[in-house]
């Protein structure tokens, strides 16, 4: 499911931005993704999530904190990174889009994502949190999408003019 979803965003992304011939490279390395790294982790950071928060008294606040503070970092960095491996770029476009982008996605996604995750964990089901994450995670990958896109064509840009 993930794959899909992943997938069908970028898709959807590319088709926003106008693109004239999907590039599919990009559109396989967010399946990709979504199958080794989004499904797995997700189903595996939510059933650690409702084993450490017991205490009902602050399991909310504890939830949120925990997917913020811990899962939105990690899956954020593994995404810049690996997306751009799955493409088949070498490790140092792999860094590169690591370095340039994680604090401004990271970011974004605290701003952007805090209340649609709080919503997912306060009211959605557990058996029903993973497919919910995953469609905020459509909504998501548009936006990551994009801003990867126009990093990439910046550097393209500035490597033009360097070699000028």
């Amino acid at each position: 499911m993930c794959c899909v979803i992943a997938a069908s965003a970028n898709v959807c992304s590319q088709k926003i931005a106008g693109v004239k011939r999907l590039n599919s490279d990009t559109v396989v390395a967010y399946g990709l993704f979504g199958l080794i790294f989004t499904g797995p982790l997700s189903h595996l950071f939510y059933q650690w999530l409702d084993r450490v928060t017991q205490d009902r008294r602050f399991r909310g606040i504890l939830m949120l904190l925990g997917e913020r503070a811990l899962f939105a970092p990690i899956i954020t960095a593994l995404s810049l990174y690996f997306i751009t491996r799955f493409e088949g770029k070498d490790h140092e476009e792999g860094v590169g889009n690591l370095n340039d982008l994680y604090k401004m996605i990271l970011l974004n996604n605290w701003k952007f994502l805090t209340l649609p995750v709080l919503i997912n964990l306060r009211f959605v089901p557990p058996m029903l949190r993973v497919l919910v994450a995953n469609l905020i995670g459509f909504c998501w990958i548009v936006f990551l999408s994009a801003k990867r896109r126009k990093a990439e064509a910046r550097r393209r840009q500035a490597e033009e003019q360097r070699n000028s």
